[in-house]
């Protein structure tokens, strides 16, 4: 199912480049949304596992993903 994220540190196109090449070939298509505020990330993400292993990739890139 896609799922839409709240990102902080997510501040021009280099960061998502950055974002979609570093995860892209393991997540699959991931939209970045620089016209919001916080930056919002679209992703399809298969299950819990795979949502807290996408969470935690972001954060390794220095963009952590906001709590609702």
């Amino acid at each position: 199912m896609q799922k839409t994220f709240k990102a902080n540190n997510i501040n021009c196109q280099n960061c998502s480049n950055l974002i979609k090449g570093s995860l892209e070939e393991e997540f699959g298509e991931i939209n970045v949304d620089l016209t919001k505020s916080p930056k919002e990330v679209t992703v399809e993400i298969a299950d819990e596992s795979s949502e807290a292993k996408f969470k935690e990739e972001m954060k390794d890139l220095g963009f952590e993903i906001i709590e609702n």
